[in-house]
């Protein structure tokens, strides 16, 4: 209890600017991390979010 009340500025400093950045970056992520997927009759559809990758690697040059 006593760091909190000797640290108090520092604390509450940090907090004052680490919840504005998180609710900005929120923001922008949130519109940026959609995905849509259309498919026609008798399709295989495969979605991925992030990289794919097909075989162990030896050979890929």
């Amino acid at each position: 209890m006593n760091w909190i009340i000797e640290n108090k500025e520092w604390l509450f400093s940090g907090i004052a600017i680490a919840i504005p950045l998180a609710v900005i970056s929120w923001f922008f992520t949130s519109k940026n991390n959609s995905q849509i997927q259309k498919g026609g009759k008798n399709s295989t559809n495969i979605q991925v979010g992030g990289d794919f990758h097909i075989g162990d690697g030896k050979n890929d040059k």
